[in-house]
């Protein structure tokens, strides 16, 4: 599997498109797609990595294991929250103050918009 394919996969993952994912990394569309033909620039790979929530390494098809070492879980499923996940670049993790706080607007949200529950499922 190529760059782009583990990306365009690991994006829907996350139901992002792929325009959404150089978006959020800051590079131009342009730049996911011309990885089809041309191998990526180190700065780029790793804000997509950073956005997609995995490693450069398996981006590259260095490792087929997408999860970043030393998590005991997937970050994704882990209980730190940090400032990138929200889209917020100050870096470091969340207090846990606020993460009581997002974590009830989640959950109302769940509940006033079940139906993203049922795409989800449905994958």
């Amino acid at each position: 599997m190529t760059t782009f394919e583990r990306i365009k996969k690991l994006s829907k993952n996350f139901d992002l498109s792929l325009q959404d994912v150089a978006e959020k990394a800051k590079i131009g569309i342009n730049t996911i797609y011309k990885w089809k033909n041309y191998d990526p620039k180190g700065t780029d790979l790793a804000k997509v990595a950073n956005i997609l929530h995995t490693t450069t390494d398996y981006l590259l098809g260095r490792t087929d294991d997408p999860t970043i070492p030393n998590n005991s879980e997937n970050h994704i499923n882990s209980n730190t929250l940090t400032w990138l996940d929200l889209d917020m670049p100050y870096g470091g993790t969340v207090p846990d103050e606020l993460k009581d706080y997002y974590k009830a607007m989640a959950e109302q949200y769940i509940k006033q918009h079940p139906e993203i529950l049922e795409k989800r499922d449905d994958k």
